[in-house]
């Protein structure tokens, strides 16, 4: 089994090189849905969501309002560490699990991990990757994307793109890159020639 990493800015067009490499054979295990799952309703990480952030960030069913904490931590930058503290173990320990079961399915699977916050995160990584993949766009574009594409006000945009790694410290991770400066299709050849690289 090989385990790609892969990572790239909100907006730059990760999903979009995760779903093209899920249709060529990858085993995807996003990183974001595991988040999602560590602060699940009834969760430990849920738990202790609420304790640091207050009732403010539950909504009325009791599960996480993410449009609250994120109002929160993408304007603190204390508070985003705190949150990060609270769930980068988790979601590490079930993105381990996934590795294990793609392993179990299929020895020699490629497995790419699609995480936004690999370089942030980078301190407290234990998973070692055999490559990563950084899908890049500058940040001037990608708020752009979020401001045209997603309805996010500008300055929630550049706030949002300013509390990332930056893009020169993303590259510097980077073993190959998908370039996604460009239209759709020029984003998928660059997908696509990189994944004939990295799944040899």
């Amino acid at each position: 089994m090989r385990i790609i990493g892969l990572t790239g800015g909100i907006a730059a067009g990760k999903s979009t090189v995760s779903r093209r490499w899920l249709e060529h054979g990858a085993v995807v295990v996003d990183a974001d849905q595991l988040a999602r799952r560590a602060v699940g309703p009834g969760s430990p990480g849920l738990a202790r969501v609420v304790e640091r952030f207050g009732d403010g960030v539950l909504a009325p069913d009791g599960s996480l309002d993410r449009p609250a904490l994120g109002r929160i931590v993408f304007a603190d930058e204390a508070a985003r560490k705190d949150l990060e503290g609270i769930t980068h173990p988790e979601v590490w320990r079930l993105a381990q699990q996934a590795f294990d079961a793609a392993e179990a399915a299929d020895p020699d699977a490629v497995v790419v991990y699609d995480v936004p916050l690999l370089a942030e995160a980078r301190g407290s990584r234990t998973i070692r990757f055999d490559q990563v993949v950084v899908v890049d766009a500058p940040a001037a574009q990608r708020v752009e994307r979020l401001v045209e594409h997603r309805g996010m006000p500008r300055e929630e945009a550049e706030r949002r793109v300013a509390a990332q790694a930056s893009d020169a410290d993303r590259l510097a991770l980077a073993d190959h890159v998908v370039d996604a400066t460009g239209t759709l299709a020029d984003t998928l050849r660059s997908a696509d020639e990189v994944w004939e690289r990295v799944s040899r």
